[in-house]
């Protein structure tokens, strides 16, 4: 075994021994006080939260350099479901083993799901209440000021040239006007993208990722772990079989329990087929996969109404961790109308749970499965064709959203008008909102104008929501 020099310069240690180990000179400890600390600053979605990765664990800590952190978020970003706590589990299973990536990602998906539970205890027992009705009425306008910036802040990054942008457009073409199921979507973008990068076309060709903030770039030659790959980060099928095999008994077998012991018409077995569906087939984030789950919650299962996912939306806007935890307000809500022979409270915090786990149990499952082989492709081309694909195709998935969460929040009413396999959703203008139309404009102009924090436009609207509420009761 190779020892570690002590005291030396994490520079140095991680020259030393690069590829031969993971002796790196970090203790878990230490890591574990990192994440937590990383978990508590993840607000402002994934850009933000993929900002204050880069800024903690490759600017401050040094713990790897700036090539490996962009080739861990490119992989992540090809991935389902979250990708910056992906990247977090990613990052603690480079720098301390399984137990490394298993602490990481745990501890950043935790106080997003305590903030969300506390919050949907309250929507749910004084939701209709005139104070809490409006915090959630101001919360919903703002959302969708914030929806846009995404559009246009993913746009701009994504739609860099005619292909781009004619992915972007067909997605949102096929989602808007004929309902195309959006996992049909991502496929079809990412055999696209993944043809286009084989053939070397210089459209498909990545235009970059996250950005390091200034200042000089880390090599990984200089960071603490070195440039090599360690030895437990080398692929090896055994390993990968056994960890992956585990953790499929731990995503799908509560799932089967529940199908089997309570029936297909059950709200548990219902909640954790279609969530555990959401875990395969959520490229892009949250707001890409809310279009399709809001459609589904809202019209199939009933578990929502429509305005009720802004609600959700605003809650995962306003606590730590991934925006995808707006899956678990959904759960929630479902199981409380649905409770069966249980309290509803009770039924609704085991769904919450249940939403959790089938969300992100399978999160781990990608990362130490293909990471260790992922390792050894650092600039494959055809992967990053596919992903840079994907990523168009999710503007046009997205603005969709924009548009859905508009007319729902600006419009007391929206009719549904069909021509043939064509559908379209057309808001009834007497039922115009003007409330909702001026917090929503405010929140633009703050957000756009004013380059206010989402965080300090979503509290303003939530206060001036509850105020106008309390002035008109």
């Amino acid at each position: 075994m190779v020892e570690m020099v002590e005291n030396a310069p994490a520079g140095q240690a991680g020259k030393k021994d690069a590829g031969k180990g993971h002796h790196h000179g970090v203790p878990f400890a230490e890591a574990l006080r990192v994440w937590l600390r990383v978990a508590a600053l993840s607000f402002g979605g994934p850009a933000g939260q993929i900002a204050v990765m880069h800024r903690i664990i490759v600017d401050e800590k040094r713990w790897i350099g700036e090539h490996r952190f962009l080739h861990a978020l490119n992989y992540c970003m090809l991935l389902p479901g979250p990708e910056a706590q992906q990247l977090a589990v990613y990052i603690g299973w480079l720098m301390h083993r399984t137990w490394g990536g298993l602490v990481a990602g745990v501890l950043f998906v935790l106080p997003g799901f305590l903030s969300i539970l506390a919050l949907s205890y309250i929507y749910a027992a004084y939701g209709s209440v005139g104070i809490v009705a409006g915090l959630f009425f101001g919360l919903k306008a703002a959302v969708l000021a914030v929806v846009v910036q995404a559009v246009i802040r993913i746009g701009g990054r994504a739609l860099r040239n005619r292909v781009m942008l004619a992915l972007a457009a067909a997605a949102f073409i096929a989602i808007f006007f004929f309902h195309v199921p959006f996992p049909l979507i991502v496929l079809s973008a990412a055999i696209s993208g993944y043809l286009g990068g084989r053939l070397g076309l210089e459209a498909f060709t990545p235009g970059g990722g996250h950005k390091a903030a200034g200042g000089p770039v880390l090599s990984d030659a200089e960071s603490a772990l070195g440039e090599g790959i360690p030895d437990h980060a080398r692929p090896n099928l055994v390993w990968s079989l056994g960890v992956s095999a585990a953790l499929l008994v731990l995503w799908l077998a509560p799932v089967a329990a529940l199908y089997a012991f309570f029936g297909p018409g059950d709200v548990f077995s219902q909640i954790g087929l279609f969530f555990s569906k959401m875990a395969v087939v959520t490229f892009g984030g949250a707001y890409a996969a809310l279009a399709y789950v809001a459609q589904e919650a809202v019209q199939h299962f009933g578990w929502l109404k429509p305005g009720e996912m802004l609600d959700g939306l605003g809650m995962a806007e306003t606590t730590p961790g991934p925006l995808i935890m707006v899956l678990q307000f959904v759960g929630f809500m479902g199981a409380f109308r649905n409770p069966g022979s249980l309290d509803p409270m009770v039924a609704a915090t085991l769904a919450a749970i249940l939403t959790t786990w089938v969300t992100f149990v399978p999160c781990f499952l990608w990362i130490f499965l293909g990471a260790p082989f992922i390792e050894k492709l650092r600039g494959n081309v055809a992967l990053a064709g596919a992903m840079s694909a994907i990523t168009a195709a999710v503007v046009g998935v997205i603005l969709n959203l924009a548009i859905w969460f508009g007319l729902h929040t600006l419009f007391a009413e929206v009719a549904s008008v069909s021509v043939g396999s064509l559908r379209l959703d057309i808001p009834v203008l007497q039922s115009a909102v003007p409330a909702a139309m001026a917090l929503s404009a405010a929140a633009a102009i703050a957000i756009f104008r004013f380059k206010t924090s989402v965080i300090t436009t979503l509290m303003a609207c939530a206060i001036s929501g509850m105020l106008w509420t309390l002035a008109m009761g």
